[in-house]
C-alpha cells in the first residue's frame, strides 16, 4: 500500500460514520508504522474522542515514529475534547498527512501549524477532494451559518406530483420510498409545509428495517394553522419546530408549546426561507431535508436557497394542465435567471429513477 491507499482508508473510515456526527465533521484515521497499519479510528459522535485519539490509542507505543493519515485537520483548540494536534505531538509521530484544512476559523490551520511548529512533518491536500465531499454539509454549515439545504421530489415521466384531484399516493414505488427514508436518516431535519400536514398528516420520520435516526421536523405555517391532533404535534416520536409569521395569533402559540412544540416567529408576516434557515443554523441545525410540496419548494428556488436537489422519476403519465407540478410559485420571467444544475448521479431504483444534482 502507498500514501494514497491509506488516506483511501481513512476516507472509507470516516464515510461509515454518516448520519452519526452531526454537527461535527465526519474524519477518519490511520496510523502507519514500517509499512504496517498499527491504528485506525473514526470520530463516532459529538462530543466523543475524535478519530485520531482512536487510531493513537489503537497504535499505543508504535505510534513512535509513525506517519499519522487523517482526512481532517487535527483540531488545535478545547472543546468537548481536548486538542488533537497535542496528542499527535505526544505520541511522537513523525510525519502527519491531512487530506483538507478544517474551515473552522477555530482550527483553520492552527493545528497544522502548531505540529509543524513541534517539528512534524505536514503535507496537506493528499485526496483532498474525495475528503472535502464527505464533509460538504459541514463545510457549508461552518461558512454560512446555515443548514444544506437538500430539495427532494417525487414526479411521472411528465413531471407531475399529483393528479388534478390532488391524489399523490403513491407516485414512485416501494424501493425509492425506503431511499427516501435513508436520506431522513443522514439529515438533521426535514422540512415541509403545513398544507402536507393538512391533506396527509405524515408522521415524517425514518421508518429503516435496521432502525435509524429520525430528523428534526420543521413545519413552515405561517398563521399556525397545524391541527392540534397532528402526528408530529402528538407522537413525540421526535423534536418538532412550526416556523410562523410575525402576525401569528399569540392565543394559538399555547397550545402547541404546551405539547412541547418548539415556535420559531420571524420578524416579518410572511416566511422568508434564508431568515427561517438562519434560525434553524442557530439551533445546531446542519442540513435539511424538503419534502415540501409545489409552493415549499418554489419559495427556496425563488431564494436559490439550497444545494442539492434530489428528484424521482416514475415511469407514470398522469397529465392534466391543473395537475401539480414539483416546482410552484411565480417561477422565473428569464432563462438567464434559471438555476443550472449539473447533474451528480442518475440511478435506477426498482422501476424509478433518481436524479442527484446541485446548482453549478
Amino acid at each position: 500500500m502507498n500514501d494514497r491507499d491509506y488516506m483511501a482508508l481513512a476516507i472509507t473510515l470516516a464515510k461509515a460514520t454518516e448520519a452519526q456526527t452531526s454537527p461535527n465533521p465526519h474524519v477518519g484515521a490511520v496510523v502507519v508504522r514500517d509499512n504496517q497499519i498499527v491504528g485506525m479510528g473514526a470520530h463516532l459522535k459529538a462530543g466523543e474522542p475524535h478519530a485520531e485519539v482512536h487510531a493513537i490509542r489503537m497504535a499505543g507505543e508504535k505510534a513512535a515514529g509513525s506517519t499519522l493519515y487523517v482526512t481532517l485537520e487535527p483540531c488545535s483548540h478545547y472543546g468537548k475534547t481536548p486538542p488533537c494536534s497535542d496528542l499527535v505531538i505526544e505520541s511522537g509521530i513523525k510525519k502527519v498527512f491531512v487530506a483538507s484544512v478544517d474551515p473552522n476559523p477555530l482550527v483553520g490551520g492552527a493545528g497544522t501549524k502548531k505540529m509543524r511548529e513541534a517539528g512534524i512533518e505536514v503535507e496537506v491536500g493528499l485526496l483532498q477532494e474525495k475528503a472535502a465531499l464527505l464533509n460538504k454539509v459541514f463545510f457549508h454549515y461552518i461558512n454560512t451559518g446555515m443548514p444544506y439545504v437538500t430539495l427532494k421530489s417525487a414526479v411521472s415521466l411528465d413531471g407531475k406530483i399529483a393528479t388534478v384531484t390532488g391524489e399523490s399516493r403513491w407516485i414512485t414505488g416501494e424501493d425509492a420510498r425506503k431511499d427516501v427514508h435513508q436520506f431522513r436518516h443522514t439529515h438533521d431535519a426535514i422540512l415541509v409545509g403545513v398544507n402536507t400536514v393538512i391533506k396527509d398528516n405524515p408522521s415524517l420520520t425514518t421508518r429503516l428495517e435496521a432502525g435509524g435516526k429520525s430528523p428534526v421536523r420543521v413545519i413552515l405555517d405561517t398563521a399556525l394553522r397545524t391541527p392540534l391532533d397532528a402526528q408530529a404535534v402528538n407522537d413525540q416520536a421526535a423534536r418538532t419546530i412550526i416556523v410562523t409569521g410575525v402576525e401569528v395569533d399569540p392565543d394559538k402559540v399555547a397550545h402547541f408549546t404546551d405539547r412541547g412544540i418548539e415556535l420559531i416567529t420571524l420578524k416579518t408576516p410572511k416566511i422568508g426561507i434564508t431568515d427561517m434557515l438562519k434560525e434553524l443554523g442557530e439551533r445546531g441545525i446542519t442540513s435539511v431535508y424538503v419534502e415540501g410540496g409545489a409552493e415549499v419548494h418554489g419559495s427556496f428556488l425563488k431564494e436559490k436557497a439550497f444545494q442539492q436537489v434530489i428528484t424521482y422519476i416514475a415511469p407514470k403519465l398522469i397529465g392534466g394542465r391543473l395537475a401539480p407540478v414539483s416546482y410552484g410559485g411565480e417561477g422565473f420571467a428569464s432563462m438567464d435567471d434559471a438555476v443550472q444544475l449539473v447533474i451528480n448521479d442518475v440511478k435506477q431504483i426498482g422501476q424509478d429513477v433518481r436524479i442527484i444534482a446541485e446548482p453549478v
